[in-house]
């Protein structure tokens, strides 16, 4: 696979779009003719006084777009006589587009010299919620899945989190890029067509956070890498490996919370996309392929597993503090049940499993066919 080829264009409302296409491609010389509105939101972030994390307040998503007809697909391109989309081509490879709902905005409507606390009280900080939310469309295909596209098509979605990445986290509010997609309605989607996301905090979220917090405190206690210790860990015990290929491994984690739950981690220290080289990519890529297929094959009698697909790579102005991993899990517990995050969960954050990461790993395993 060549180079991608980067086309750069704005929507009516003066949002970003990219075309990535492969070489030999058509050029993309659509316009947007909808007339839209220019996006400008209110969004803030107010911090927890009690746990000092950050939450996000985005009152316009109230009204987003909430799984429409399929003539109305948003994400769908733009052909002759069909509603017009978000993306004005007329087909396309992958595209990358500006939220038109975003939870983080770089497009935000406040005036110099807010007050930075809520309701003028010092304990409550608050600030507006700077950052960039992006929709990552790799299919045309209204109908298909992740796990239906081309190896290559797969290998290319890796070059754009790369390069998305690497440009979002030199904004300077941007402390950290996170790329995910969520899939099935039970997961809360709102868009049926196959699509994914990426959101550039301006803050480090907890989990990174706390991912970051237990680097640093491996490394100066033990003067090694917990990343390096957790793989060979991993690959001692061996009941939870499910894969083990020259650049990555792939496991349940011996602490695992989700009904199914699995990792795929970077045995060398990259701490994001663009570190990674083209044979690791090329890695990457064949294993994402084996891994989404053996997924949704996990539970007997349902086709496609609601999951959520959540790329973790490390703060950006920390590298040394994560390590590049996709967590990637399901809050399916059985055909057709959801586990509820009840009084335990979500009360006190505390996970109550009803399964073992041993026997999610086994099962895996069988299941799970290298190409």
């Amino acid at each position: 696979m060549g180079e991608l080829r980067v086309t750069r264009t704005n929507l009516s409302d003066g949002r970003e779009l990219l075309y990535f296409d492969e070489p030999g491609t058509p050029e993309r010389t659509a316009s947007d003719f909808r007339d839209l509105a220019r996006v400008q939101t209110e969004s803030w972030m107010r911090r927890d006084p009690l746990t000092g994390d950050w939450a996000i307040y985005a009152a316009h998503r109230q009204n987003r777009t909430f799984l429409p007809p399929a003539n109305e697909d948003p994400l769908a391109p733009t052909r002759l006589g069909q509603h017009p989309s978000e993306i004005p081509e007329d087909d396309y490879q992958i595209t990358v587009f500006e939220n038109r709902f975003p939870s983080l905005s770089m497009h935000l409507g406040f005036a110099e010299g807010h007050d930075p606390y809520v309701g003028g009280n010092e304990l409550f900080h608050r600030a507006p919620a700077l950052g960039r939310c992006e929709v990552v469309c790799f299919t045309p295909d209204a109908d298909g899945s992740f796990k239906d596209l081309p190896l290559a098509r797969k290998r290319a979605l890796i070059d754009v989190w790369a390069q998305r990445t690497e440009e979002l986290e030199a904004i300077d509010d941007v402390a950290l890029v996170f790329p995910f997609e969520n899939r099935g309605e039970e997961i809360g989607v709102t868009l049926h067509h196959p699509h994914g996301q990426i959101y550039s905090y301006p803050f480090v979220p907890p989990r990174a956070a706390a991912i970051a917090k237990q680097a640093r405190t491996h490394r100066s206690s033990r003067s090694t890498s917990l990343f390096d210790e957790i793989i060979a860990a991993e690959l001692h015990a061996g009941d939870r490996v499910i894969a083990d290929t020259p650049h990555f491994l792939v496991f349940t984690p011996a602490a695992a919370k989700w009904p199914l739950e699995i990792m795929v981690m970077a045995k060398r220290a990259v701490p994001s996309f663009p570190h990674l080289t083209s044979e690791e990519r090329d890695d990457l890529a064949a294993i994402l392929d084996s891994l989404f297929r053996a997924v949704d094959m996990f539970f007997e009698g349902v086709e496609r597993t609601p999951y959520i697909a959540a790329w973790n790579q490390a703060p950006a102005k920390s590298p040394d503090d994560g390590r590049l991993h996709l967590q990637l899990f399901s809050l399916m517990r059985s055909p057709g049940r959801m586990k509820y995050l009840a009084g335990s969960e979500s009360g006190m954050g505390v996970w109550v499993s009803d399964t073992t990461p041993e026997s999610v790993a086994s099962k895996m395993r069988q299941l799970y066919v290298p190409d």
